[in-house]
Parts: structure tokens; sequence; C-alpha cells
């Protein structure tokens, strides 16, 4: 077993010599800065010093660091410190793992008005090359898919049929689940508030016409958005961390054409058929309910939401469904690939997928809805 670190200290008129024995590693814990502590308090007020090492039997990263730290401490004193008799390997660690002073933090700053400004400013600009950045990818994606397009050998169909199955069939149970819920919540709360009006059977219209427009596609790309949009974000991101995407550019492979174009159309495909999935487990929601809240028979109400609605309500929602998708999409695909070497930016950049994509998939709607209204569609 090795001896505790130790130092013996000979001084001279204006120099001092101090000797170090024993193991320096981080077995010795604390002793190791008591020692180096004694060293620096020895050599003080001399004007040089020589550290010997000659006689150190063991050395770790642990011991190199605080011996050159208190070389360096003692020549911020004024204090010509040198170390000597150090053998090949304990003057590597000293040199590989020397003392590097850590700088503070700066303190954060009071937020101001000016901050607060700046902030907003920065936020408005960060959104603007984001747009910018989108309408770039989806121009270089029309021209991936044109050139496919024209060569429909190129198309991947093996990879269009996977990610149909991920996109499209895996999501159905969840989105049948979750619209069945919300039917039946709109079918009880519009029951309950029409109830005070002796008007009950126009919840039928309501369910309907709010369902069929709007709750059936965004209850279904917000749920998109969250389960498959990330798993684009975390899947391409994965890749370009472990520099697949850079293998497939080395083999004069387009990334856009092998990885999006794919996940790209099962997306757009998936989304009107999960849409009207959730229209009929929304309805199918509202029925139950109002037969068993609302004393409305499962007769009464489809002949009331026969009358209700037309084929250009049922329209709205389906014709939504892909624009969504794409948005969804490209959003994924573009956030993927931003991604950089590390964990931490994956999880950054899927959790920025996930918001931008629900924030775009409600923006759309409003557009889509002031947009049906202008034409009275």
């Amino acid at each position: 077993m090795s001896a505790a670190p130790a130092i013996a200290s000979q001084k001279s008129a204006d120099s001092v010599s101090v000797a170090l024995t024993g193991a320096w590693t981080i077995d010795a814990g604390s002793e190791l800065e008591k020692r180096a502590d004694a060293l620096t308090t020895l050599a003080r007020g001399a004007r040089a010093a020589t550290i010997d090492l000659s006689r150190v039997d063991h050395m770790d990263t642990a011991g190199a660091w605080v011996i050159d730290r208190s070389r360096q401490m003692l020549a911020a004193q004024g204090v010509a410190a040198e170390i000597v008799g150090a053998r090949p390997e304990h003057a590597i660690l000293l040199s590989e793992a020397r003392f590097r002073p850590v700088k503070a933090p700066p303190p954060p700053a009071i937020p101001t008005l000016a901050s607060l400004v700046a902030d907003i400013g920065e936020s408005v600009c960060g959104a603007g090359l984001d747009v910018v950045g989108g309408l770039g990818f989806l121009g270089r994606m029309v021209a991936v898919g044109a050139t496919v397009a024209v060569r429909p050998s190129r198309w991947r169909w093996t990879s269009t049929s996977f990610h149909l199955e991920a996109f499209g069939l895996r999501s159905a149970p969840i989105i049948l689940l979750i619209n069945f819920l919300v039917g039946a919540i709109v079918a009880q709360q519009g029951i309950f508030q029409l109830a005070r009006f002796n008007a009950t059977a126009f919840a039928v219209d309501l369910i309907g016409i709010l369902v069929l427009r709007e709750l059936g596609v965004l209850l279904t790309s917000i749920m998109i958005a969250g389960r498959s949009g990330s798993a684009i974000t975390a899947e391409i991101g994965a890749m370009k961390m472990r520099e697949e995407v850079d293998a497939l550019m080395v083999m004069a492979l387009d990334p856009i054409e092998v990885l999006i174009l794919p996940r790209m159309l099962a997306l757009m495909a998936a989304l009107p058929l999960l849409t009207f999935l959730a229209d009929m487990s929304s309805l199918f929601g509202g029925l139950c309910v109002a037969w068993v809240y609302g004393g409305i028979s499962p007769v009464v109400f489809l002949a009331r939401l026969h009358d209700a609605i037309g084929l250009n309500t049922f329209a709205v929602g389906l014709i939504k469904a892909p624009f969504m998708a794409l948005a969804i999409g490209m959003i994924a695909s573009v956030e993927g690939f931003a991604v950089l070497g590390s964990a931490e930016s994956l999880g950054r950049r899927v959790t920025a997928s996930v918001v931008k994509s629900i924030f775009m998939v409600i923006v759309l709607d409003g557009l889509f809805a002031m947009f049906f209204a202008a034409v009275r569609f």
C-alpha cells in the first residue's frame, strides 16, 4: 500500500525547495488539498520555489491537478515556481491535467422593458427565419418529388407502406378512443345547456357540425403531431447524430427522396383516413350519450343528423386534413435535420417539433375557417 501524500521543505535565503513524497492520487481525498495548501504556504514570500517530484510513488489526474494549481498560485504571488524530477508518465499527467481557472458565469441581467422588447423582436425574427426555411424546404421537396414522379421506379413503396401502417393503422385505436370521449363530452354539455331552453334536439346539430367541421380533424391532427411528428423528428435526428444522413449523401442518395417523401406521402394519406374514423367515432360517442343522457333514440339522432348536415359539412374536415399533414411533416422533418450531435439537441428539437406543429395546425384551422366562411361553404 502506498504512503499518504507528504511534503518536506528546505529553505535558503530567498528560495525554498519542497519535496513531495507518497501517493498523490484521488484515494487521498482531502489530504491532497491540505498538502497542496501547505505547499503554497511554505513557499509564500520566497523569490523562487522548486517542487521536487522525484520521490512521488503514484500520481493520477487529481494529484497532477492540485500540484499544478499550487504552482500557478505561487506564480500569481510572484514566486518563480518550477517542477523538477517528474517521471515521464507524471510529466504527461501534469501537462494534460493542468489547472485551468473556471470563470464564474456573469450574473443574470435584471429584466427590463428594453430586454422584453428585444426578446419579442428576436422571437419574431426567429419565426420569420422558420417560415423562410420551411418554404425553402417545401420547394426542395417539391422538386425532388417531381423528379421521382417522372421516374416512378425510384419511388420507395416498401418504406411508404411501412410508414402508412405506423402513422395510420397503429394510430387508429387512440384516435378512436379520444374522439369517442370528446364526442360524448360535447353531447353531454350540449344537452345539459340546451335543456334549459327546451331545445335538447338541437344538440344533435351541435355535435354534427362541430365534430365534422372542426373537432374531428383538429384533434386528430394534434394527436398525429404529438405521436407521428415527434417520431419523424426523433428518427431523422438520431440518423443525423449517427451520421447516417451524411452516409446517404456519400452514397449519392438524396435524404429528401429516401427519408422525407415516403413519410410525407404516408402522412398525407393517413390523416384524412384517420379524420374520417375520428368523425365516425365522435358521432357514435355523441349518439350514445344522447340516447342515455338525453333520451334521444338512435333513429331520431340519425334522422336529425341527416337534416342538420350536408355533404359540404362532411367535406370541410377532410379537405383540411392533407394540408395539416403537410405542415406537420414539414416541421418534423426540418427540426429533425436541425439536430446537432448531442442528446440535449435531439430533445429540444423534438419538443420544438411538437409545439410548432400543434401551433401551425391551429393556425391552419383558423385560416380554413375564415376561407370557408368567406366562400359560404
